[in-house]
């Protein structure tokens, strides 16, 4: 079986010939030769980003260890509102212990994001202050054999595949994570690498005293699809604010909180159903508010 190249050589290919022979090569290495323990990432390096790291195949990965574990979740994308969560149990590693196996130690220095990709362009970028304040997991099956699935309510989507890779957190033992809703838990994940924080474009000027908390749930909630002047995912990449400008206020409400009636049949979910109605409402004319005072840039 052909396999991707470990992390350390990800680097020196990135380095010498850039990301797209990086890419290229990322199946050449059989799995028995792969290293025990990737070299540790300099804080030199990490201070800009690294060429993305297309993740082995599940199967490669569980030969190569560690062992797998499994750990039972609130699965944010089967569970409703008003409803007892749908708890599922899922195979897979914490992800600390995944990061280090294949990122190489350093992943986790201060003011960085870890950008994890997925095969349709939708793109989640976690602080990664984030994964030592909760415990977050990475998966690739259900540990009761079922499907490795969902059906995704809140985009009204059925039979979704998971694979190969999903980013999962522990919001059993903090039920507090189970309001931000499947926000930041992607899935079909083929790609992770680490990039400076975002806080230079969410936050330009002097916008960080008034804004920093809205641009942090502008990322949650809203950048894994969308952009804001060129930053965010792929997967519908409008300008927010340039379309915050274009749309009242009360109508931007609707498209956040209610955006299958205004538009049947869209994949958009709603602004985090998890949350009770108030603070959803007061969250979506705040993100209308930041989005107006950003510069739109050219």
């Amino acid at each position: 079986m052909r396999t991707p190249l470990p992390p350390f050589a990800h680097r020196i290919f990135a380095t010498l010939l850039g990301a797209v022979l990086a890419s290229a090569a990322s199946a050449a290495v059989p799995a028995a030769n792969l290293p025990a323990n990737p070299p540790a990432i300099s804080p030199a390096t990490m201070a800009g980003a690294i060429a993305p790291l297309r993740l082995p195949d599940p199967a490669v990965a569980a030969k190569a260890g560690p062992a797998q574990r499994q750990v039972t979740v609130a699965e944010p994308h089967l569970s409703r509102p008003g409803q007892p969560p749908v708890q599922v149990r899922y195979r897979g590693w914490p992800a600390r212990v995944f990061l280090d196996r294949w990122l190489g130690k350093g992943w986790d220095l201060p003011d960085g994001e870890l950008e994890f990709r997925a095969q349709d362009g939708f793109v989640s970028r976690v602080p990664v202050e984030r994964f030592g304040r909760h415990q977050a997991w990475i998966v690739t099956a259900r540990a009761d054999g079922r499907p490795f699935q969902v059906d995704n309510h809140a985009q009204g989507e059925k039979q979704v595949p998971l694979g190969p890779y999903y980013l999962i957190w522990d919001n059993l033992a903090e039920p507090a994570l189970q309001a931000e809703g499947g926000a930041v838990w992607p899935y079909q994940v083929v790609t992770v690498r680490r990039t400076p924080s975002s806080r230079a474009a969410l936050l330009p000027g002097d916008m960080a005293p008034r804004f920093a908390a809205t641009a942090q749930a502008l990322q949650t909630h809203c950048l894994s699809c969308h952009q804001v002047n060129g930053y965010g995912g792929d997967k519908m990449p409008l300008n927010l604010a340039l379309r915050a400008r274009e749309i009242d206020p009360a109508r931007w409400r609707q498209w956040l909180l209610q955006p299958a009636q205004l538009k049947p049949g869209t994949t958009m979910p709603p602004l985090s159903e998890g949350l009770p109605e108030a603070e959803r409402e007061a969250l979506a004319q705040q993100l209308h508010d930041y989005l107006k005072a950003l510069p739109v840039q050219p």
